[in-house]
């Protein structure tokens, strides 16, 4: 029907509103409404607790962030002002670890990508600027690659250029660390920072490299750089590790003995680094003519068959005139004869003869390597051997001159004792001290981190598990059965079959009175719509009373 002038609804549309079906819609959109609370309840007591990853990062950091993020799947939400990327909690360091990975966050410093978006009329000053703002970034960027280095800022001081010599200006550079918790850089690396640095930029002499870490101490120290009287860092570690590893090898073979923590032991090992080398040619007293060995033998023989040899003194005074005779007209007795003596010498001969014997010698070169053991010393402390006695009791004895002779022998075995080195040993038994610590005082439940998380989430948990239950006990199940009812009636009500058509229709009349009514429009306004829709149904529910009334 349609409306009326006085704007009043029409009949049908009034019924529908005031019948049982829109007591069924009221009763399931009520029930939707509650479950929809309740999801809600419960989805806001399982979303997790978000907390910062990253802060203060730069705007091209911050895209590759979001995207890498987006890529593994783990949900982000910026904070007030976008100042912040925050993650659920159960993954922040996971998402650390693995941005890290990535080489995310880059930082600040912008690098030779600042020169590719140069502007028209840029002037030489600007371009001078973002060429040594570029070049710094590069270097920062080189430097935070390594892994003791969490960030890094490099300044360069680039004189220019002048045609005068006596104006002409070196450059240097200044190099701030930020090293991670716990880590530090040993000279090697300082060192390899500084020539990375002085290799970047041209005429830039390494001593001219300044660096130093977040907390302002000096790294690169020039005096310490060029000493060379003391051990560099590689030998210090050597011998650093060198005492370690005794230390260690003494307690592993002691500690089975006398029970863990019950031996104390330090090593100290005196390392020769010095390199030499020796060449020495060693020559034997020469030996008899007998046993000694022949290299090379030469003899020469002359001889002269006939004819005066010269005789005579050599110098002047043979080459003088003769004098004048004065032999005797008689010749004394028993003088040879001239003649005779002329025939000895009438044959002459020489013989000579060169033997070169072997000499031995004997050469040798040593080099003896850097880093040998001149001496080691070592000191063991071992404490009381502990025993239980029948009762239980625990005491403490020192040890027998046997078990501290055994530790000692292994101690010498473990160490590598040398006593022509002038090594030297010394094994004490005696008490540990117990030091004297303060009992720590508890704190209250409601002061420790941990339990107070845990009574927030159960707090939580909590809350929700009662809201939940409120909403379902004290509204859902009363509509839920109130919207089965509505729900049962109408099949109460549906038409009979053609047996038994009086009976059933008075069985569901019955029923139908049963209900507990509101009102008695409702009531009517039923009753119109059951004789509307199943008039054969009413028409036999009269039947019946008429049969009743006969």
């Amino acid at each position: 029907m349609a409306v009326g002038t006085g704007g009043s609804v029409a009949p049908g549309l009034t019924g529908l509103l005031q019948g049982p079906m829109a007591h069924k819609l009221l009763l399931m959109l009520g029930a939707a409404a509650l479950v929809a609370v309740m999801v809600a309840v419960w989805m806001w007591g399982q979303r997790p607790e978000y907390r910062v990853l990253f802060s203060n990062f730069s705007d091209r950091d911050g895209g590759a962030i979001v995207a890498a993020l987006e890529q593994m799947n783990i949900p982000h939400r910026f904070a007030d002002g976008g100042g912040a990327i925050l993650v659920p909690a159960d993954r922040v360091h996971d998402a650390r670890l693995k941005l890290a990975a990535q080489g995310l966050p880059k930082g600040g410093n912008v690098g030779f990508e600042l020169m590719e978006n140069q502007k028209l009329g840029v002037s030489q000053f600007h371009e001078h600027v973002n060429f040594q703002r570029a070049l710094e970034g590069e270097l920062a960027r080189s430097i935070q690659s390594l892994a003791a280095v969490a960030g890094a800022r490099v300044h360069l001081a680039l004189p220019r250029s002048s045609v005068f010599v006596r104006d002409q200006q070196k450059p240097t550079a200044s190099v701030l660390l930020n090293l991670h918790p716990g880590r530090s850089l040993d000279p090697q690396q300082v060192n390899a920072i500084v020539h990375l640095v002085a290799s970047s930029v041209p005429e830039l002499a390494t001593r001219n490299v300044t660096v130093i870490d977040q907390t302002g101490a000096l790294l690169s120290d020039a005096s310490k750089a060029g000493n060379t009287n003391g051990l560099d860092a590689t030998q210090l570690k050597y011998v650093q590790e060198l005492q370690q590893s005794i230390i260690k090898r003494i307690e592993s073979i002691v500690t089975p003995i006398v029970g863990e923590h019950n031996v104390r032991a330090e090593a100290t090992a005196d390392v020769d680094f010095s390199r030499s080398e020796q060449a020495a040619e060693t020559y034997k007293p020469n030996q008899s003519a007998a046993a000694a060995a022949v290299r090379s033998q030469q003899t020469s023989e002359v001889q002269t068959p006939g004819g005066a040899t010269p005789a005579g003194v050599p110098g002047a005074l043979s080459n003088q005139p003769p004098a004048p005779a004065s032999a005797p007209i008689v010749a004394p007795q028993g003088a040879p004869p001239t003649t005779a003596l002329a025939a000895s010498n009438a044959n002459g001969s020489r013989k000579e003869a060169t033997i070169n014997y072997e000499v031995d010698k004997t050469i040798r070169y040593v080099q003896q390597p850097m880093g040998g053991i001149k001496r080691l010393s070592v000191a063991v402390v071992v404490n009381y051997k502990k025993e239980v006695d029948g009762s239980g009791k625990v005491t403490s004895r020192p040890l027998t001159d046997a078990e501290k002779a055994q530790i000692t022998e292994l101690v010498q075995e473990a160490m590598g004792y040398n006593k022509e080195r002038g090594d030297s040993l010394n094994v004490v038994n005696s008490p540990f001290a117990t030091p004297d610590t303060e009992p720590i005082a508890d704190l209250p439940l409601w002061q420790q981190p941990d339990k107070v998380q845990i009574a927030k989430d159960s707090g939580k948990y909590l809350l929700v598990a009662a809201v939940l239950g409120y909403l379902f006990f004290v509204y859902l199940l009363p509509l839920l059965r109130r919207l089965s009812e509505a729900v049962q009636t109408p099949l109460r009500l549906s038409a009979p079959n053609d047996q038994g058509d009086d009976e059933a229709a008075e069985g569901q009349l019955m029923e139908r009175a049963a209900i507990p009514q509101r009102n008695y429009q409702r009531n009517l306004e039923m009753a119109r719509q059951l004789a509307r829709q199943e008039p054969k149904m009413v028409a036999n529910v009269v039947k019946t009373w008429v049969r009743g009334n006969e």
